[in-house]
């Protein structure tokens, strides 16, 4: 089953693991990007900052923990209700809570999905009505690889 398993996530994470966005020594510099101070209007235009006042390092805002993080590639339509669409990258981290709600990576039966958790019905579901319920059973083989804490998406996909 191991052996399974370990095969599975490398059928996901063909971009890297998160442990190799984050050297094993703290004295090594890591890519910092500026951060402007102030935050960016989404409705009418407000004046901009000429400058930055901070400079954000994408590994440590997006990874809290190393160790159990991975990314996955979305593909299909049976999330796009939660903002998830086709090609968008997810940063999962196997250390997150299982909490009502969660959007999680799950193994069902060795086949992956990207499902909504409903703990309390005991059910996998898409945020999309055109995809019907999973529901939890003793009969399926299922297991919650980690959940998504993070949607990548690229806006200048065409």
């Amino acid at each position: 089953m191991l052996y399974i398993y370990t095969v599975v996530l490398l059928e996901i994470m063909p971009v890297f693991i998160a442990h190799d966005l984050i050297p094993e020594e703290p004295n090594t510099k890591l890519h910092r990007y500026a951060l402007y101070s102030s935050k960016v209007p989404c409705g009418f235009p407000s004046p901009a900052d000429d400058f930055s006042e901070e400079t954000l390092n994408l590994s440590e805002y997006l990874i809290k923990h190393p160790a159990s993080t991975f990314f996955a590639r979305a593909e299909g339509e049976s999330m796009h209700g939660a903002g998830i669409n086709d090609g968008d990258l997810l940063v999962v981290d196997r250390a997150q809570p299982y909490v009502q709600g969660a959007i999680a990576i799950v193994s069902v039966c060795g086949e992956l999905t990207c499902k909504q958790l409903d703990l309390k019905q005991q059910r996998l579901l898409a945020a999309n009505s055109s995809f019907p319920p999973i529901p939890i059973t003793e009969d399926l083989d299922t297991i919650i690889e980690g959940i998504v804490i993070w949607v990548i998406k690229n806006t200048m996909q065409v």
